[in-house]
Parts: C-alpha cells; structure tokens; sequence
C-alpha cells in the first residue's frame, strides 16, 4: 500500500519527541480591584482615620503609664495577678504598659495599610540586581507614589498622633536605665562612720582597745553595729571598712595623719582608689601597703599618698581618738568620699 493513502502519524507516533507550546496555560493576570469602602465613602474613611488615631493615642497613653509605674510603685510591692499568682506589681506594670504602646503601634500601623492605604496590586518584572537609571527613576517614583498614596498630608490627625506615639514610645527605654540601680544622691560622699562609732575588730567583733594594736600590725575593722546578716552589708563594708596601724609617733611623716591618730594608730579606709579591691598587703619596715590587684603602693606613714601605680588619689584617712571606756572610737565620718574614681564621678 502506497504510503500516501495511509493516514497521517503524528511526530509522537513516529518516535519523535514533539515541542510543547511556549505557554500551554493562560495568564489568568491579576484579579479585578475591588475598592475598599473607604475608597468610595469619605465617612467611612474618617472612621478608620479616627480608629487608627486611637491606638495611636493608647499607646501614649501606655507609654506615660510605663514611665508613672516607674515612679509611683514601690520595687517591692506584690500583687496577685490570675492566674499568674503573687507577682512583682512594678514589672506587671512594665510589661502591660509596655506591651500596649508597643502593640497599639503595630495594630495602628496595620489598619492605616489596610484601611487608607492604597491597594491596588502593580506586578513588576524580575530585574538583574543593579539598578540601572530607570530603575532608580522607578523606585524614586514609587516612593513619591506611596507618600502620596499613604494620604500622610491629607491625613493630618493620624499623622499628628503617629508621631506623638513614635517621640513618646523610646521615652520607655529611657526609663529602662533605672533599672541599672538607685540613683546615688549622696551616699558616695558619706558611710557608716560617725561621731562616737566604735572601732570593732572584724575578726573577733570585738571593739578594739590601743592595746590589741601593736607596732608594726595590721588590723581590719568594721563600725559598731554593722552585721553580716543585714540587707545593705556589702554595699557598707565597701565603703567603711578600716586598715588599723600602728606606726611610731615619730615616723609618721604627715602631721595631719599625725594629729588624728590616736598613740600612733592611724586608720585608713580599706579600698583602694583605683577600682575599689580591698587592700591587705603590709610591709612593716616602710610602712607600705600594696593593692594586690594593681599594685598600687600606699605610704601610710605620709598620709598615705600614692607611690606607686594607677591609683588617682590618698586613700582616705579617719580621724579616731579613745573613750572614757578606753574603746577606739571615730570622731566623724571621713572628710573625703572613699573608693575609686570618686573625682570622675562627680
């Protein structure tokens, strides 16, 4: 049979692989817009405008409230919170506070895009990474188009309250610094010291007498009345602890060290000027003490003035006498703030 009569067989039909088409499925492209109410109903769009103005008003509000919860209540106030239970009333307040000015933010934010800003979907070729010049003429167009889209002139009172919440929302990490601690005030400038506080031994917690002080010794000692147990004992150790010598009346070089020893007992404070280590290192025959940490050497024969080291300044001295029980007793506070970097610190 002639070949031309048969019927024609397609390129599958001889073992040949046929070519797709190009595009076997149709564009379906983007679906119709719909306008929002808001688009076709000003009144409807002054409603979302006053919604958003709203939460952006809520979170200035909660920021204030973070900054009064900051102010007004006490650190260690409890509450019970269901179901959280007993809790901290000062850090429920920060996180509810907080939560809410952040929060309002956002929703604000979102409803503004969803409400007012335009929708309206624009596909965009995919395009090499570099951005040639009509491609930054694009972009910069697009952002004049989306600045006027966002309707933020127009819009007046959403832009008024976005920014108020926008200034008074970092105001909270601000506050945040608080947490760092107290504010010191005055308690740098003074310690437990005082007219009358007698010189107890930390070792023993025995009030000391001229007479456990011998030559060449090096004592510790503590203020009458402060105990291990009590809340505030490391923060007043690190300001009152004494190094109690006794150095011969005519080696002492400085006559105000001098005057107000008492026999030849000269109290120093304990910290080192430098950043604060405690100091416990004493060399007899030069009346010297060394900072183990910095090696920042003392003369306590000379008012104990630096040197040696990176100390900045004389460690503090205080002014002692005896009472009519015979007990070594302080005639004041020190005359200067103790520890380091006081000067710096203002």
């Amino acid at each position: 049979m002639s070949e031309e009569n048969l019927p024609e067989r397609s390129a599958h039909d001889r073992g040949q692989v046929g070519l797709a088409d190009e595009h076997p499925f149709a564009d379906p492209g983007l679906p119709a817009h719909l306008p929002r109410r808001q688009d076709i109903d000003e009144k409807a769009a002054k409603s979302s405008e006053r919604a958003v103005a709203l939460l952006f008003t809520a979170s200035m509000i909660a920021t204030l409230g973070f900054i009064a919860s900051f102010v007004v209540i006490p650190i260690d106030k409890i509450v019970y919170v269901w179901p959280l239970g007993h809790i901290s009333a000062l850090n429920f307040a920060l996180g509810m506070t907080l939560g809410v000015s952040l929060f309002a933010i956002g929703a604000g934010a979102v409803h503004w895009a969803r409400t007012l800003m335009d929708d309206t979907e624009r596909p965009a070729e995919r395009h090499p990474i570099e951005a040639d010049p009509e491609t930054r003429a694009q972009v910069m167009q697009d952002f004049g188009d989306g600045a006027r889209e966002s309707q933020l002139g127009r819009r007046k009172l959403i832009r008024n309250t976005l920014l108020g919440a926008l200034t008074l929302v970092p105001l909270s990490g601000v506050m945040l610094l608080r947490d760092l601690g107290p504010l010191p005030e005055e308690k740098l400038r003074h310690t437990l010291w005082a007219k009358g506080k007698l010189l107890v031994n930390q070792n023993t917690n025995q009030p000391l007498r001229p007479e456990d002080v011998a030559v060449g010794s090096l004592t510790f000692a503590v203020p009458e009345g402060l105990e291990e147990d009590q809340e505030d004992f490391q923060e007043q150790i690190a300001k009152s602890a004494l190094m109690i010598v006794r150095i011969e009346p005519e080696d002492i070089k400085d006559k105000r060290a001098r005057d107000w020893a008492h026999q030849g007992i000269l109290a120093y404070s304990k910290i080192c000027t430098h950043v604060g280590c405690p100091i416990s290192l004493y060399e007899q025959q030069t009346h010297h003490v060394l900072c183990p940490c910095h090696q920042s050497t003392f003369d306590l024969s000379d008012g104990a003035r630096v040197i040696f080291g990176p100390a900045g300044h004389a460690l503090p001295q205080l002014r002692i006498s005896v009472n009519d029980e015979g007990y070594l007793e302080a005639l004041g506070d020190f005359e200067e703030p103790v520890g380091p970097a006081f000067w710096e610190r203002g």
